[in-house]
């Protein structure tokens, strides 16, 4: 009898309905060595962004993309969305925030991805990125240290699910009532190092884990060269020296996450300051050898703005809501479910109601809650419908990659990303994990 054929699908589906956290990650584990006999890596992109610093190329922006919802099958879209363009230089992310409203903890998140290459027979580098690892700034001003380790056991649970992309966010900690720039950005930068000197001790062998850090807080004031130098030049400071540091930088220039929600539900429009994303970035290159500045914030930007981000040589640009977005109003998304969905939030997210708001501008804001608690009736729909609320991402997905000029780009990444294998072993003693590099394959 010859072997039966892999059910790479029936995997996911369990992984993914299952409740056992200890079940998911032998469920992980398969799909991992899956993937690695496919030459599928889990892989860092800090190459890419230190080659792109020393300006050996120029002129695109590599998509970070957050699913937040029906995760195997747009991520399914996006390999496939990459095989077409020539495309390697792509990001999956998830935020810290997201894994828990969305019930996907990394362990899932990065299996789930890796499942949908090897559904796509995709072959390469696969970035997988910890999106706002975010300093809570109540809770840092409480206690600076529990907020930290908190931190800390996120990004040892994350990087030891794969997540070799780490984007810490102590933004939040800027003080603006302070009149220097640096004593503004000063717990900022200390905690961006001290995260970043963590993310070198838990990192992989032969794994440098691409690292980011953000000096304006998304949805307030547009960043400037002051907060940039004032931040790198402290950040650099606390680092340890000869330790390797951030490889680009998240700004502030006039988007906010999500959008801005009117009263009949539409978005508002938004000025994106370009000038600042492209003068800011060219200042991280040249300064301090960064890949560039990252863009948050955007998927909900009208469609003709997005060939400026690769004109403005931003090195990265996140896109979220909207995808979520087309999942809700998709017209193959079941009225039923919607009708389902939006009761529960009326109950269970109440207390997010604001007064004067119309229900259209409170059902956009919360309906992210109830992706966790509706996980398995998305993941229960039938496929075909699933198939065709994803070709309509996936065209969105296509007009993006082009737009941003991420294509015909799987030669350099080829080039500067190398690809490890990484063995995972469970320390005895507790739930971290730990890494041994088996070097380049």
């Amino acid at each position: 009898m010859g072997r039966r054929p892999l059910d790479i699908d029936k995997i996911v589906r369990d992984l993914i309905l299952n409740q056992n956290p200890e079940e998911k990650k032998v469920l992980a584990k398969k799909i991992w060595d899956i993937a690695y006999k496919k030459g599928i890596y889990p892989s860092s992109i800090h190459d890419y962004y230190m080659a792109r610093g020393r300006s050996e190329f120029t002129g695109s922006t590599v998509p970070a993309i957050n699913l937040r919802s029906m995760t195997y099958d747009l991520a399914r879209a996006l390999f496939r969305v990459g095989k077409k363009n020539n495309s390697k230089a792509f990001i999956f992310e998830i935020a810290k925030s997201e894994m828990g409203y969305t019930a996907q903890p990394p362990v899932e998140y990065s299996a789930v991805i890796l499942a949908a290459a090897i559904k796509e027979n995709y072959s390469g580098p696969v970035f997988i990125q910890g999106d706002h690892f975010q300093a809570n700034l109540k809770k840092y001003k409480e206690d600076p240290e529990k907020e930290i380790t908190a931190l800390q056991a996120l990004i040892s649970e994350a990087v030891g699910a794969g997540f070799y992309n780490i984007d810490i966010d102590s933004s939040t900690l800027v003080d603006l009532s302070k009149p220097k720039v640096k004593d503004q950005q000063f717990a900022n930068y200390e905690v961006c190092a001290k995260l970043t000197q963590f993310i070198r001790r838990v990192q992989p062998k032969g794994i440098t884990v691409s690292v980011g850090g953000e000096i304006g807080e998304v949805g307030h004031q547009n960043s400037t060269p002051e907060d940039l130098r004032a931040f790198m030049e402290g950040y650099k400071q606390r680092l340890r020296k000869g330790l390797t540091g951030i490889s680009k930088i998240s700004i502030q220039t006039g988007t906010s996450h999500g959008g801005v929600v009117l009263p009949d539900g539409t978005i508002a429009q938004v000025k994106l300051d370009f000038e600042t994303l492209k003068n800011l970035g060219e200042l991280a290159r040249k300064e301090f050898g960064l890949g560039g500045t990252v863009q948050h914030g955007a998927s909900t930007l009208p469609e003709e703005a997005f060939h400026k981000f690769a004109e403005c040589e931003a090195c990265e640009v996140h896109l979220a809501t909207q995808f979520q977005n087309m999942i809700f109003d998709s017209k193959h998304f079941p009225q039923e479910l919607k009708n389902k969905i939006y009761e529960w939030l009326k109950v269970n997210a109440a207390n997010e109601a604001k007064e004067g708001e119309t229900q259209e501008q409170f059902f956009y804001k919360t309906r992210k809650k109830a992706l966790g608690p509706f996980k398995n009736d998305i993941m229960n729909l039938a496929q075909d419908v699933r198939d065709a609320i994803a070709a309509e991402i996936e065209n969105k997905f296509d007009f993006l990659f082009k737009q941003l000029n991420a294509v015909n780009n799987d030669a350099l990444v080829d080039k500067y990303v190398s690809l490890k294998r990484v063995i995972v072993r469970k320390r005895q003693d507790t739930e971290a994990l730990v890494h041994d590099g088996e070097g380049a394959d």
